[in-house]
């Protein structure tokens, strides 16, 4: 077991051992959802489309999601502290490259590639270093801090990428990373670890049946926006007259079944695996990753929706939407810190509980609130209840995942965990998108369709033309493109009327979806250990 910090060399040095931990986990969520606000400019800047940039984009999600659990290995393998080293120099390089980058291809390179891997060594690494240098009572507290430090970051990101945009360049945000990068190498060097004893071969075979698993199921959540979950959309790809999404998920997890059982047989031979199979009948580490998934399917669900809905439906600048966003960083912050220092022997079942039901009374709360005459303000109480419970959960999950195993297989748990939240992410995001959509494009026709100042060829045109999807467009871009197609003002005032109520409507049903995904996830909740890892309490 590694000497912790705390003991070794006292709590001066814990304290920066943890600052370094969480900003390398608020770098790594920065990147999520800083340029969210700026595509358009970073598009313009460097010669492409909005579509090469949202491309970007999902390559950065797709190298994380195929290297985290081959990354949390290399971690067991070389060093936790040096793989979090070369990582974040990966990880510099790539943000240096993407700030000089004069065109998408060079983007691709620095964000989506040596950023995707930079973070695919650094995060798992977190989840061991934090386990490596604090004890076991100190570690709820200290996860509690780097999964807050993360959440921050996707809540600040549109605020840190509007000021950018606005004020200076998107180029200063990666170039602010590099500065960043520097500052936590500069303070790694505190970090303790255990020395490696051993250098086992590498499992090439489950690298590769991992990542392609992992990569392939990603990437069909990622495109089922654009091709649709099941019934393809129109000119989407299909097979068998069922959308090339479905195939794709279906071959992922065949590949992840196919990678088990290598892993199973590696075992059997008495041979390293990339992950030992046996973790995932550990109750107790199910149980953990199964709440990471939920909460980040709600989280990143939420943070899809709440922006939209100030941005694009109140027409909101980025700054003062990021402003908006700032009410679920305070509570997050202080459920994730004050939790464990004040109830250091909660039990954790209880507070990941209370935690979900946080999040599902905030998306609750904001869905009951929503209306077409609502403002800006309505945001405020839901998001401060979803902070709260992102607080709570981010309190406890880490601590429960690492304790369920041994200290020597907290690199590979990191893995197999960020690979669960990518997922989660991912899934969160692209099915309340999914839905959003559908529900406004249904509300939108049939708006149109009973509208009787709507001419009947207008009405059997959207039909046919909208059937793909109704864009998500705010009232001014909307009015913009109905003045361009010199429409009567009885006609526009018509769609306008049908395109908000059509919004609102997408937005309460996208918000329904993550409400009922987190009362899902309370059933799954018995699985939580019901007392802190070491304590004999109650």
């Amino acid at each position: 077991m590694a000497p912790t910090t705390e003991t070794a060399e006292g709590v001066p040095t814990a304290r920066i051992v943890l600052l370094t931990l969480a900003a390398g986990q608020f770098l790594m969520a920065l990147d999520s959802s800083v340029m969210n606000v700026s595509i358009a400019t970073v598009a313009e800047d460097v010669g492409t489309t909005v579509t090469g940039v949202q491309g970007a984009i999902t390559a950065y999600t797709l190298v994380m999601a195929m290297f985290m659990v081959p990354g949390g290995k290399v971690g067991a393998l070389i060093g936790r502290r040096r793989a979090f080293v070369i990582g974040c120099v990966v990880y510099g390089c790539g943000s240096l490259t993407t700030a000089l980058s004069p065109d998408l291809t060079v983007l691709l390179i620095g964000w989506s590639f040596l950023e995707g891997i930079g973070a695919a060594l650094i995060l798992p690494a977190i989840v061991a270093l934090v386990a490596g240098n604090f004890a076991t009572e100190r570690r709820p507290a200290a996860y509690g801090l780097v999964a807050a430090a993360g959440a921050v970051a996707i809540a600040v990101g549109p605020l840190i990428g509007g000021v950018a945009t606005t004020y200076f360049s998107w180029r200063w945000v990666f170039a602010g990373e590099v500065l960043m990068v520097l500052g936590i190498l500069a303070l790694a060097r505190r970090i303790t670890d255990a020395p490696v004893a051993e250098r086992p071969r590498v499992d090439l075979v489950g690298a590769l049946l991992s990542a392609l698993g992992l990569g392939t199921f990603v990437y069909g959540v990622l495109r089922s926006d654009e091709w649709g979950w099941f019934q393809p959309k129109p000119d989407a790809p299909s097979w068998l007259g069922v959308s090339l999404v479905v195939w794709l998920m279906l071959a992922g997890l065949l590949l992840v079944w196919l990678f088990l059982r290598w892993e199973t047989r590696r075992v059997e031979q008495r041979r390293e695996p990339l992950v030992d199979p046996a973790m995932l009948q550990n109750k107790q580490l199910t149980g953990g990753l199964t709440m990471f998934f939920f909460q980040y399917l709600v989280q990143m669900g939420v943070f899809f929706v709440v922006p939209l809905y100030l941005s694009v439906a109140l027409g909101l600048s980025a700054l003062r939407t990021g402003a908006r966003l700032l009410p679920l960083s305070a509570t997050l912050l202080a459920a994730a810190v004050l939790i464990p220092r004040y109830l250091p022997h909660v039990s954790p079942r209880r507070v990941v509980r209370l935690g979900i039901t946080a999040l599902f009374g905030g998306a609750v709360v904001l869905m009951a609130a929503l209306d077409v005459d609502a403002g800006a303000e309505i945001v405020t109480i839901p998001l401060l209840l979803i902070g709260l419970g992102m607080g709570a959960l981010a309190s406890q999950l880490g601590s429960v995942t690492v304790s369920a195993v041994p200290e020597a297989e907290s690199a590979e748990v990191g893995g197999v965990q960020n690979s669960v939240t990518n997922l989660g992410a991912s899934i969160g995001t692209a099915l309340a998108g999914s839905i959003l959509i559908a529900v406004m494009t249904t509300s939108f026709i049939t708006d149109v369709e009973q509208n009787p100042a709507i001419p009947a060829e207008v009405k059997s045109q959207a039909t046919v033309e909208l059937e793909s999807g109704v864009p998500f467009l705010s009232d001014a871009q909307l009015k913009s493109a109905l003045d361009e197609a010199d429409t009567s003002e009885e006609l526009a005032r018509a769609t306008l009327d049908a395109n908000e109520e059509a919004r609102v409507e997408g937005l309460r049903a996208a918000l329904a979806i993550l409400a009922f995904a987190a009362l899902l996830a309370l059933f799954f909740t018995s699985r939580i250990p019901r007392t802190q890892p070491g304590s004999a309490g109650p």
